[in-house]
């Protein structure tokens, strides 16, 4: 695609160094993902916002630079001490604060986020009906969480639906890959978010051609743009889900849930 043409559906995220971009993506664009994220949030200057699962921190310097917010970069597996060399590379260090921690084990006072955003990773933990519970704690009445990844456009129920160029790595890199719709009513059924954005990201496509062709060039082993370049009926997509906490409060102890109104 031609960078004008690029610059007009990713205005933030193209003047962003590609080289620098790819490098530090663990997988797809990160940037885009997130560019097209935001662009359903409103995101205010001084807000506090926990990038969870932020890997090498890219996606939090893209947050400070662009909308002025604070962030706080959590990974359980990249080094916080890396990502502070990063982030003071980029002169944020005043505004994004790494973190090493589980996702499961956080440690933030209740209700301290405006917004818990998640690029690209909240398959690995979210689908555990209890998560959604226990990070709800820690974001104000009104506050957000809003999250990107990958999905699939129809639900595998069964081994015997899985498609023929997915069988080889579905139990090992897919298995936990939903739709829209599975997590929607995950999300629903727990009257803690009320649903704001649940869709396909209008730039899947693009995102789909980018990640394929950084993966030819690298010429690196990688099962999810394997199978991405693999399918030709667009089984696996991207997409956003963004909720808005109700002031129900969520009390959470190893994972045992009450609610009270």
């Amino acid at each position: 695609m031609h960078a004008k043409q690029l610059y007009h559906i990713f205005p933030k995220a193209s003047q962003y160094d590609p080289e620098w971009v790819r490098k530090h993506s663990m997988g797809e664009n990160v940037l885009f993902n997130l560019e097209s994220l935001t662009k359903s949030l409103d995101l205010k200057p001084g807000m506090r916002v926990l990038d969870l699962g932020c890997g090498k921190a890219i996606s939090s310097i893209f947050l400070a630079e662009e909308f002025d917010v604070k962030v706080w970069a959590v990974d359980e597996a990249v080094s916080a001490s890396d990502n502070y060399q990063r982030i003071k590379d980029e002169g944020l260090e005043d505004h994004v604060f790494p973190i090493e921690a589980d996702a499961r084990a956080l440690p933030f006072a209740e209700e301290y986020f405006d917004v818990v955003i998640v690029v690209d990773s909240y398959t690995y933990f979210g689908t555990d009906e209890k998560y959604l519970p226990y990070i709800a704690r820690f974001i104000k009445p009104g506050g957000y969480i809003a999250i990107v990844d990958v999905c699939f456009t129809h639900e595998i129920d069964s081994l015997d639906q899985v498609p023929e160029f997915l069988r080889k790595d579905y139990q090992n890199y897919w298995y936990f890959v939903h739709t829209i719709d599975w997590w929607k009513k995950l999300w629903e059924k727990t009257g803690l978010v009320k649903i704001d954005a649940a869709q396909l990201l209008e730039e899947a496509e693009l995102v789909r051609e980018h990640y394929i062709k950084d993966f030819k060039e690298a010429d690196e082993e990688d099962p999810f743009a394997r199978a991405i370049e693999r399918d030709k009926e667009h089984f696996i997509s991207f997409f956003k889900l963004i909720g808005r906490r109700t002031k129900k409060t969520v009390y959470l102890q190893d994972y045992k849930i009450e609610l009270k109104n």
